[in-house]
């Protein structure tokens, strides 16, 4: 029996020892298990947490920005544009622009008919504004002082306003062509607005606007006020007056379609004025016609007629095909090439060389150009620039037309003699001119002079630049003496500056009619090119008047229309006839401030 109950405790401690390891067990599977769950609750998490913070950061930044932060573009002041004596030609006023934020604005319909009656806009177009699906629209730029003020009183969530710079022109239609204009984001679109607008805009600005959950503004941070570089020009603002104001008149008493006018220093290329009729305000450039905006001196072409007498002249004395007192066959005004009779204005006897420029003959020109043959000829055109661009910084230039010899006809040679079966812009006609006006070398024309940076860093400086030397020195001095006759007794009298000397050349050319393909008999191009004082000249003019009615000939109504532009321009610069003996030898004329390029 004791055997028995011992069998039976033994039985029963190995059970209870047996339940003791299996709780146990059962506790410490829950203990790893519920560790597991921690473990991967926590590695979810982790993961969450890596995704929100690493690859989801930038998209959440993102919309947070959306919600919270608003960029609003702004444009920075523009430089401002001056002329040569620091007188302002071009200036940014501060104005404001009413913006809106369509995410942010709750009765659409309500806020485009409250914007509309206080902008003046329709309602419809506000609405169609406010229903984009965008972050940032424009309602309305440049608007007044009162318009900003209602808009602020409206109190519309969503709407509101920003400073910008609008652009002014202080002197309206004067220098138009030059200038040029702005649009409404405050960009250059011609002139001078348009071919320096990166010095003249300056870089892009944001404002950054920080609000609350309901949209109200916390604070306003604004990036640095950035500012375009200012410019100054190489243009007179009393020359380019006066030069308007004659050329307009020029044209009323023409009665012609247009006309164009450019004074230059003929020795460093510096443009003093350049105008053009009909001309537009830039302050309201959308009201002008394509035509009006045009800036028809560097940009259309012309066929030069009798003024281009120059060219085949100077290449004759250069070449010593011709002396100023050889004389030649007038052929009594007629003369046949190619079986085509091309006739002078007059019957001329015997003339002289400087005769045949003086009284312009066309016969004589012809017989000139012969001498010095198709080849020769066509490299002095091309030498004194034509058929390439002069390089002035204006926007739009064109280079006009001359084909090469060898697609000349039999009646070329004396048709561009005259004047004919060429094309030149008004300016490369005066830079020609000037090469013969400084002693024979071709300078490139330039408008701007330097642009300063905000901080008063200069940013660019223009020095004169000579492109090439066409004819010597002795050559040019030779054709002055030649063109001063043109003026003292031949078609060019009405150029006559009292107490100077002036050299120059009249020209009259037909249009040709591209209906017929003939030369009209109606409408013409008349044109005065020249320089003054003719010894170390300062002033180097050209006027074209395009399809005069009355006044038809060059020296009838651009000589005169030039002799007014020179005898107030020298006024001005104060250059009396006692004086010219003393005058610069033309800011470095052939001296180390002119670099040969």
């Amino acid at each position: 029996m004791p055997i028995q109950r011992g069998s039976r405790g033994r039985s029963s401690a190995r059970g209870e020892a047996k339940s003791s390891s299996t709780g146990s067990g059962r506790h410490r599977r829950r203990i790893i298990l519920l560790f597991l769950s921690l473990a991967a609750a926590l590695v979810i998490i982790s993961g969450r947490l890596f995704s929100l913070q690493v690859h989801q950061h930038p998209k959440l930044v993102e919309a947070a920005n959306r919600q919270y932060r608003r960029l609003v573009p702004l444009i920075s002041r523009r430089g401002t544009i001056y002329d040569r004596n620091g007188r302002e030609l071009a200036v940014s006023l501060r104005v404001s622009s009413i913006f809106a934020q369509p995410l942010q604005v709750e009765d659409k319909s309500q806020a485009a008919s409250a914007l509309s009656s206080v902008l003046n806009l329709p309602a419809q177009k506000i609405l169609e504004k406010l229903k984009a699906d965008k972050q940032f629209v424009w309602m309305k730029r440049s608007v007044s002082s009162d318009e900003a003020e209602a808009v602020a009183q409206l109190g519309l969530k969503g709407i509101a306003s920003v400073p910008e710079g609008k652009r002014f022109y202080p002197k309206q239609e004067q220098g138009a062509h030059l200038l040029g204009f702005v649009g409404t984001d405050d960009r250059g679109l011609e002139g001078l607005e348009l071919q320096y607008d990166p010095y003249l805009a300056g870089k892009p600005k944001w404002v950054v606007r920080q609000q609350d959950a309901l949209g109200r503004p916390i604070f306003r941070e604004e990036a640095g006020e950035t500012q375009g570089s200012d410019m100054y020009l190489t243009v007179d603002e009393v020359i380019q007056y006066v030069t308007e104001r004659e050329l307009e008149a020029a044209v009323w008493r023409s009665g012609a379609l247009s006309g164009s006018a450019i004074v230059m220093d003929p020795v460093t290329g510096e443009i003093l004025a350049l105008a053009n009729y009909p001309t537009f305000n830039p302050n309201a450039y959308a009201e002008a016609s394509a035509f009006a905006r045009r800036n028809r001196a560097v940009v259309d072409y012309y066929e030069p007629g009798s003024a281009f007498k120059v060219i085949v002249g100077a290449g004759a004395l250069e070449e010593r095909l011709v002396r100023p007192e050889d004389r030649f066959n007038g052929e009594g005004g007629t003369i046949e090439v190619a079986g085509i009779t091309i006739r002078d204005h007059e019957r001329f006897g015997t003339i002289t060389f400087s005769e045949v420029l003086a009284h312009s003959s066309n016969v004589g020109a012809i017989k000139v150009g012969m001498r010095l043959g198709k080849s020769l000829y066509y490299d002095y055109i091309s030498g004194f620039g034509f058929g390439n661009l002069t390089g002035v910084d204006l926007p739009g230039e064109t280079p006009g037309m001359i084909r090469r010899p060898k697609d000349w006809s039999a009646l070329s040679l004396a048709s561009i003699s005259i004047g004919q079966e060429v094309s030149v812009t008004p300016l490369q006609m005066l830079v020609a001119m000037s090469a013969v006006a400084n002693g024979g070398v071709l300078v490139r024309p330039h408008v701007v002079r330097t642009i300063t940076a905000a901080e008063g860093k200069l940013a660019r400086e223009t020095a004169p630049v000579q492109l090439r030397r066409v004819i010597s020195d002795g050559t040019a001095r030779t054709l002055t003496t030649i063109l001063e006759g043109v003026v003292t007794e031949g078609t060019g009298k009405a150029a006559a500056v009292e107490g100077f000397e002036v050299a120059g050349k009249t020209g009259t050319s037909q249009k040709l009619d591209q209906a017929t393909r003939r030369y009209s008999q109606d409408r013409v191009v008349a044109s005065f090119v020249g320089f003054v004082p003719a010894e170390q000249p300062r002033l180097a003019i050209v006027v074209v008047i395009d399809e005069p009615r009355s006044l038809r000939w060059g020296g009838s109504i651009a000589a005169p229309t030039f002799r007014e532009i020179a005898r107030e321009s020298l006024k001005h610069l104060r250059i009396s006839p006692a004086a010219r003996g003393q005058l610069r030898v033309a800011e470095g004329i052939r001296g180390a401030a002119l670099r040969l390029n």
